[in-house]
């Protein structure tokens, strides 16, 4: 029983603390919250403040800017205004000139109104007293002022026909004159240049034999095998008394070529007699074709041109039979092709196009259609005719000018053919006169007060020419150069063209001990 009431008290005992502590939590909880309310009214106290100073701050900002954005544009309305006014001034003062001008102008033509009527009322009076002179005079010379006229034409017509004939005389004395001139200097020169002995070798070919008892057995019985293989070539052949030699004469190489091998393979074959030698020569035609195709075929290969005409190809392999002053024409043509590749690159045009100009640029020599035209125009047809570029065919016909130039390749084609023809020991020119010759120059440039070394450069080409400092001025040199070359021009023949450069330099020497 003391169980269950010590049980019961405890219960009690519990539930009473329990109460008194439910009591005295919610009493703290009610002073934390009023606490809370109390501290959370201050800060919103706080914070209206704050915004309502930011606002006022916010406020005058605005205030002062819009102050500021009126005052602006109070600013630059009074400058609009200034600026009206003064156009308004400068359009018063324009409109202020513009009256007085108009009103002087009024001034000034109702005074060159009265001018022209007084000037008019004068030509009136001139024209009255003009025919009455004339009348006067009429009367007094006894014929009308256009019969007058008449003669005056008349008399001047004849005046300038006899000063017009007396011009032309001198004119056409001149010109003969000048043609005599041109003519010796054309022939002159065409003779120093060409040399006897060019001729022959290109005229001419020398066949070597071992011993001149073979002289009597191309001869032949009665001179039957000899004029057998004349017959066959076309060629003339000497037989005569230089030792152990036969001159092949005819003036188209390819035919001196095919009698010159047609005799070897004859001499070694040792079998002579006409049909033999018709054998032979047809034989030796048909070889000769066939390198001239193989040589043209490998100079287009060399030089790197390709898509050639075949019969184009076969006319390049024949220029290795043919010469020009003394010069091969397959050299030739490909030294100028080369010059005219390295310009036209030189220049940034196509090198190619060039290059395959300047091989054909001369075709025309050896070919065989119509001799009568100028060569350059017989290969510029050539060209056309196998379907070459027009800038070809007209650097082919306009090399030596008989035609217009169109194309920019054609002048690089005439100045390759002009280098290539009058470089030193191209053309045939004997050593010695070429040695003379440019002895000859420095002579003539050392023989003025001044100079002290003379040198003949560029193959006689230019010649530089040193003066001492102290004896020529600047003027001077300038006057020296232009002295000589008048005097080699006068005293010199010489092909192309001859720069004189005259060096005058100062130098100052001095040594440190």
């Amino acid at each position: 029983m003391e169980i269950l009431i010590y049980a019961l008290v405890a219960i009690l005992s519990a539930g009473a603390a329990t109460g008194v502590y439910i009591a005295i939590h919610k009493s703290m909880l009610k002073g934390r919250k009023e606490e809370i309310i109390e501290k959370a009214e201050i800060e919103a106290e706080s914070i209206k403040k704050e915004k309502i100073f930011q606002a006022k701050e916010k406020f005058l900002q605005l205030k002062t800017e819009h102050e500021q954005y009126i005052n602006e544009k109070n600013s630059k309305i009074r400058e609009t205004e200034n600026r009206l006014k003064q156009k308004e001034n400068t359009l018063n003062q324009q409109n202020n000139d513009l009256s007085r001008k108009i009103k002087e102008n009024e001034a000034i033509r109702n005074n060159l109104k009265n001018q022209v009527e007084i000037a008019n009322r004068k030509a009136e009076e001139y024209d009255k007293l003009r025919e009455d002179a004339i009348h006067q005079i009429e009367n007094i010379a006894g014929m009308t002022a256009a019969e007058a006229k008449n003669q005056l034409i008349e008399n001047m017509k004849d005046e300038a026909r006899t000063q017009a004939q007396s011009y032309i005389n001198d004119v056409m004395d001149e010109a003969r004159l000048t043609a005599s001139k041109e003519a010796k200097r054309i022939v002159i020169n065409t003779i120093q240049r060409t040399a006897s002995e060019t001729a022959i070798e290109n005229a001419v070919t020398v066949f070597h034999i071992d011993n001149d008892e073979i002289k009597g057995r191309i001869i032949g019985r009665e001179g039957r095998n000899i004029r057998a293989l004349e017959a066959a070539t076309g060629v003339e052949i000497v037989v005569d008394d230089t030792p152990e030699a036969i001159l092949l004469s005819a003036f188209d190489p390819v035919r001196r070529e095919v009698a010159r091998l047609a005799l070897h393979q004859l001499v070694v074959d040792g079998r002579i007699h006409p049909a033999r030698i018709e054998e032979v020569v047809a034989k030796v035609q048909k070889q000769l074709e066939d390198e001239i195709m193989e040589t043209g075929k490998r100079t287009c290969i060399d030089l790197g041109i390709h898509g050639l005409h075949i019969e184009l190809v076969k006319l390049i392999g024949r220029m290795k039979y043919r010469s020009s002053y003394g010069q091969n024409l397959l050299q030739h043509s490909r030294e100028v092709a080369n010059i005219c590749a390295t310009m036209a690159s030189e220049l940034g045009l196509n090198a190619k196009l060039a290059k395959r100009a300047g091989l054909l640029h001369d075709i025309g020599k050896v070919s065989d259609e119509d001799p009568e035209l100028p060569h350059a125009i017989l290969g510029m047809k050539l060209a056309e005719k196998y379907k070459e570029k027009p800038e070809v065919c007209n650097a082919i016909g306009a090399h030596h000018e008989e035609i217009e130039m169109t194309s920019i390749i054609s002048p690089i084609v005439m100045v390759g053919d002009a280098i290539s023809g009058a470089r030193p020991g191209a053309r045939r020119e004997v050593i010695e006169s070429y040695i003379k010759r440019l002895k000859d120059m420095e002579n003539i440039a050392q023989s003025y007060n001044g100079v002290t070394k003379t040198y003949a450069i560029q193959a006689g080409r230019e010649l530089r020419v040193i003066v001492g400092a102290d004896q020529v001025s600047d003027q001077d040199a300038e006057q020296l150069s232009a002295d000589i070359a008048k005097k080699i021009q006068e005293e010199m023949v010489y092909p192309g063209q001859v720069k004189i450069t005259v060096i005058r330099e100062t130098r100052s020497v001095a040594f440190a001990k």
